[in-house]
């Protein structure tokens, strides 16, 4: 296997400006801008937010922030790339940085905001920071080890400051409102979307401190779905995104989304959307 070079997987960039020129972004898989000092505004699909010294943003391919600078800049930029899903890649922490960004860009509380709330967690953030800079400067003996592992760690605390709502094993039982009852089970299925016991119904229920058929009936209620099918479609929409954006096998896929084996992620795939994941790769001009 020809491997990749570390560049075109993780993309690292600190530079001080006074105006944003935009830049390709064609092969964006995951973008985190990090503002070490200065001041500006960042706009995105009409929204905008004033910048400052150690806030940071996460966006996704589809997401072009336009950015205006106040106060000379220094931006510390980090990309993910399409790459990452090249069967030319072999990096051990491959798959546990897809899942985190799954579940950063299809948490049901995300939005655009800056990315890290907690004081805590922003101290934490910029010393990691520190360290890969340092780290990809140097490029010592294991450093693109160390950056993976620090890498890894800086996608868990951002993940973890999607919402600033954490989960409540109580919500079903008090006051709070539908929509945020509906969320926190949303949030808890895609952050453990590729655990299949955690995503036993009884698991699930477990949780949120209820009874099975509580969970169930209560899921079907509020939303017209069974809990069993929305797992099911929800991994149905991972495996559409990897059938049409990695170069991973039908069968590479159903292992890592928990499905006995190729044939049996094939049965649901058809069942589900009239079609074979090869036929949908060819409907869709992958092949």
């Amino acid at each position: 296997m020809i491997l990749l070079n570390w560049q075109e997987i993780f993309y690292i960039n600190r530079f001080t400006t006074s105006r944003w020129d935009p830049q390709s972004r064609d092969d964006v898989y995951f973008e985190m801008i990090f503002i070490e000092e200065g001041s500006g505004r960042i706009s995105l699909n009409g929204k905008t937010i004033n910048y400052k010294g150690r806030d940071s943003f996460i966006f996704s391919q589809e997401e072009k922030p336009e950015i205006k600078i106040y106060e000379t800049t220094t931006f510390i930029v980090y990309r993910l790339t399409q790459l990452m899903f090249s069967s030319k890649i072999n990096l051990n922490e491959r798959q546990y940085w897809l899942r985190r960004c799954e579940y950063i860009f299809n948490h049901p509380k995300r939005s655009f905001d800056t990315a890290v709330r907690k004081m805590e967690d922003q101290d934490l953030i910029w010393r990691i920071i520190f360290f890969i800079n340092k780290e990809n400067s140097n490029k010592e003996q294991y450093y693109l080890e160390i950056i993976a592992n620090m890498l890894s760690t800086l996608l868990s605390i951002l993940a973890r400051n999607v919402t600033d709502t954490p989960f409540s094993k109580e919500l079903l039982l008090k006051s709070a409102k539908k929509t945020e009852r509906i969320d926190e089970i949303y949030a808890y299925i895609r952050y453990n979307i590729y655990d299949s016991k955690k995503l036993k119904i009884a698991n699930i229920a477990r949780h949120f401190h209820i009874t099975s058929s509580t969970l169930s009936n209560y899921f079907k209620k509020e939303t017209g779905n069974s809990l069993h099918n929305y797992i099911i479609l929800y991994k149905l929409e991972i495996v559409k995104d990897r059938l049409l954006n990695s170069e991973f096998t039908v069968s590479q896929i159903a292992i890592q989304l928990g499905f006995t084996d190729e044939s049996h992620l094939t049965r649901i795939f058809k069942k589900y959307c009239d079609s074979t994941p090869k036929q949908f790769k060819i409907d869709n001009g992958q092949e």
